[in-house]
């Protein structure tokens, strides 16, 4: 395949490359349409060269498919990087929850459970357990809940949290 060849391809299809990012691509990885296109055309132009592409449809078809796939891919990609590193914020958050809680002057401590005692009971049980340091495993057999919940309640009471410590900091400036 010749590089003009190539060109004239891109410069014919490149509305159809984009029209199909803009549909398949999630819109909060809109940063990452350039990367989904020259990844398209590199797909593209390695396959054109090695003669794969059959023929059995317009190359502007087959492009709005390969477009398809790779923002597919990218969301993919993507989300997993931002489940890591949600996950990672988590356990640095959960590490120095347990490490305050066994460092912290008894005025902290209680400062603490102040926050806690005002979480929706459902948050209050689960995160008095996490910070005493108790295991998911051993919480979800106290309260009788599943650990997915036991999970999922930790989180939300983390956020909950947050947002007191931040509201009251607020109050004091």
């Amino acid at each position: 395949m010749k590089e003009q060849d190539f060109t004239v391809i891109v410069n014919e299809t490149k509305n159809v490359v984009l029209k199909a990012i803009g549909e398949n691509l999630a819109n909060e990885y809109y940063h990452a349409i350039d990367d989904v296109v020259q990844e398209t055309y590199l797909r593209a132009y390695k396959s054109l060269s090695q003669n794969k592409f059959k023929g059995d449809s317009l190359v502007s078809t087959w492009l709005y498919t390969i477009a398809r796939n790779e923002s597919l891919r990218m969301n993919g990609k993507l989300n997993r990087e931002k489940e890591k590193a949600k996950k990672s914020q988590e356990a640095f958050i959960l590490e120095q929850a347990k490490n305050n809680t066994e460092k912290e002057s008894e005025e902290d401590k209680s400062k603490l459970y102040n926050l806690i005692s005002k979480l929706p009971e459902k948050y209050r049980s689960v995160m008095e357990l996490v910070v005493q340091g108790r295991p998911i495993k051993n919480i979800s057999q106290e309260l009788n809940i599943k650990s997915g919940t036991v999970k999922s309640r930790t989180k939300r009471g983390r956020d909950l949290l947050q947002t007191f410590a931040l509201q009251e900091e607020r109050w004091k400036i």
